[in-house]
């Protein structure tokens, strides 16, 4: 009897010595089964169309409110008389200086004029920029003798080139894009800079190896790469060419350049005209912020949405 148990139980270890490899394998099977499935739930976003009121009400509600309280706490002070008019004009004068623009037919000319040399400014320093960056990006000695200059011209006040391009080129539209192009270049040369200096090594090695050198190499590699800086540096440009061109405008004013959004406001600081000023203000404003939403804003959320930082909506 002993001897028959010993035998079974012989048996049975033998049994499970033989099934509990392919036991183990069949769990570490289904393991991984479970570990790849949550990783492609992850990985996997929800697409679907995002509803207009839930849309108008992410998007459209929280400015507008913020603009109807800026106008609100206007109109009060006005109101309140802690400031006199011809300090702080109520919001009606200025509706009614900008519907008086409107019916007479400039307000979209003087905006035009003002844009359009932006947009063009902007696009010769973007041709120009893009190009020092890389150069002052890849090789070392272009670096150090160039990457001082760009960033001392960067913090330079673009309206301190206004008097010397009057003087080298004349009141004309040459001017006002030289302003543009020297407040403009360095900070999209540097933001560029700062792009290809944050591309991982391991990025540029790869390339090397598949043969992505030169300028295959920057087109395909440093470029994508560098993307998010060099579109930082893109939107600053923006903000520089518009700051330029205001400045330019408002103290290099004369008839041969056309009304822009800057003589408008300097037109109405020589004529004590508090509405005219605060109307060019909050046009300039909203040129601005007009171009940073529907230009740099879906280029920076493009960007984030290819590297898998914003999900799809």
């Amino acid at each position: 009897m002993a001897s028959t148990e010993t035998i079974e139980r012989t048996e049975a270890a033998k049994a499970a010595e033989t099934a509990g490899p392919n036991g183990k394998v069949a769990a570490d099977t289904d393991d991984l089964a479970g570990l790849e499935a949550g990783l492609d739930a992850l990985d996997s976003v929800e697409a679907r169309r995002t509803p207009v009121r839930e849309l108008l009400a992410r998007k459209v509600l929280p400015p507008a409110l913020a603009i109807t309280l800026v106008f609100v706490g206007w109109q009060l002070l006005v109101s309140s008389q802690l400031t006199t008019t011809d300090r702080l004009p109520a919001p009606s004068a200025v509706w009614a200086g900008l519907r008086e623009m409107w019916f007479q037919g400039t307000l979209l000319d003087v905006i035009w004029t003002s844009v359009s040399r932006g947009l063009l400014g902007f696009l010769l320093a973007l041709a120009i920029g893009t190009p020092l960056g890389l150069v002052v990006a890849r090789v070392r000695f272009v670096r150090a003798a160039v990457r001082p200059v760009l960033s001392g011209l960067q913090t330079l006040p673009s309206v301190a080139w206004v008097p010397p391009a009057v003087l080298w080129l004349g009141l004309n539209d040459s001017m006002m894009y030289a302003v543009i192009l020297l407040g403009a270049v360095p900070s999209i040369a540097n933001g560029l800079v700062s792009g290809v200096d944050q591309v991982p090594p391991l990025f540029l090695r790869a390339g090397r190896t598949l043969g992505a050198t030169g300028l295959k190499g920057t087109w395909h590699i440093v470029m994508p790469a560098a993307l998010p800086g060099y579109l930082a540096g893109l939107k600053q440009g923006w903000a520089f060419s518009w700051r330029s061109l205001m400045a330019a405008e408002i103290i290099a004013s004369s008839p041969e350049l056309g009304l822009g959004l800057g003589q408008l406001l300097e037109n109405g600081r020589n004529n004590i005209d508090m509405p005219g000023v605060f109307l060019a203000i909050i046009l300039i404003l909203i040129v601005g912020v007009t171009i940073d939403l529907l230009v740099f804003s879906p280029l920076e959320r493009w960007v984030l949405r290819s590297r898998g930082l914003l999900a799809r909506s």
